[in-house]
């Protein structure tokens, strides 16, 4: 009877060995020169498999596990795959992290002039419309939506946001002020000619809100992450986003904390918080192609330390002039980047 019991444990022992599988799927942990490549399923003891269907970010299963994500955005995509074995099945997954093709361009500025600017406004959001400014400013219970003379700096017009918000970027879009409110989920609606405010939009995914602009189609609005979101003008449903990332590896996880945008020239400016530099950003894929070096503009404008660091940036298309400021400066400057 012992020696039945011994052989019995022995086969469920070896029936147990024998259905054992040790999978793996093999794909590369980063791509930047080539968006081609292969996936493949192994079992470590070569053990048969019967068949793999492979997908990327969730799309339709497939047999074939060639990919090519030359055409997709920069960052992280998810390659899954589900093995089929001894009538068994088995879902794998593995992360890829796109980078960017080449190394960003590095610019210099020139100030070409110089103009006063309310000490008291944290800027969050700067935009030239119809030859004036128009800032948001942050800080709860002083948050505000600005219009703004530019050779000046008086403030024309002047409204309160609602002390339960913290006021953050903004921008005009169909005669209209779009502005984003930090952690409430929630952005604001005003009348562009009398600052009265018409009604609100929920987030939808994004995680908070920071930086606003907009192209012909779409609001552009940052969330103190890596991504930027593109917003329907209409609904402010949340459409697609992008990632920002350079060629390097030691930036995997892309760069976080975009701040202020603007829309120039078919690329998105961006601030980073607590940074003294602009981003220029490929609205397309993310690809971060070039850094502007904006040191010393804060002490020129009577600051120091990272919390009153650059924060806004306004493009005037017409007469192609580029202006900046940051949180509490006394002054704003028009500025010209060439490449170093």
């Amino acid at each position: 009877m012992k020696q039945l019991l011994i052989i019995l444990l022995s086969l469920v022992v070896f029936s147990s060995c024998k259905t054992e599988y040790k999978l793996k799927l093999e794909t590369p942990k980063t791509l930047s020169k080539e968006g081609k490549f292969t996936a493949k399923v192994s079992e470590k003891n070569a053990k048969i498999i019967d068949s793999v269907l492979y997908s990327l970010n969730g799309k339709k299963l497939s047999t074939n596990n060639n990919f090519d994500l030359s055409k997709e955005r920069l960052g992280k995509h998810v390659i899954a795959a589900v093995v089929f074995y001894e009538g068994k099945n088995k879902k794998l997954t593995n992360t890829i992290t796109k980078l960017a093709r080449k190394a960003p361009d590095y610019y210099r500025y020139e100030i070409i002039a110089t103009y006063n600017h309310d000490p008291e406004a944290f800027t969050q959001g700067l935009e030239f419309y119809n030859g004036y400014l128009y800032e948001s400013t942050g800080q709860r219970g002083a948050s505000t939506i600005r219009k703004v003379d530019l050779k000046t700096g008086k403030v024309l017009k002047k409204e309160s946001i609602d002390a339960k918000y913290f006021g953050e970027g903004m921008t005009i879009f169909n005669n209209k002020i779009h502005v984003l409110t930090w952690e409430a989920k929630e952005g604001l609606i005003y009348n562009l000619e009398t600052f009265e405010q018409e009604r609100t939009f929920n987030y939808g995914k994004s995680v908070q809100g920071w930086g606003f602009t907009h192209n012909d189609t779409h609001l552009i609005k940052s969330d103190g992450t890596k991504r930027i979101w593109f917003l329907d003008p209409k609904t402010h449903k949340e459409i697609s986003f992008i990632e920002a990332y350079t060629n390097k590896k030691s930036t995997s996880r892309g760069i976080n904390k975009l701040n202020e945008l603007e829309y120039v020239k078919g690329k998105i400016y961006a601030n980073v918080w607590q940074k003294n530099f602009i981003l220029i950003i490929n609205p397309k894929d993310g690809t971060i192609e070039g850094v502007a070096d904006l040191n010393g503009l804060q002490k020129k404008a009577g600051q120091s330390g990272e919390s009153n660091v650059l924060n806004g940036i306004a493009y005037d298309t017409k007469n192609d002039k580029l202006y900046v400021t940051g949180k509490n400066w006394n002054k704003l400057f028009e500025i010209k980047l060439t490449k170093k």
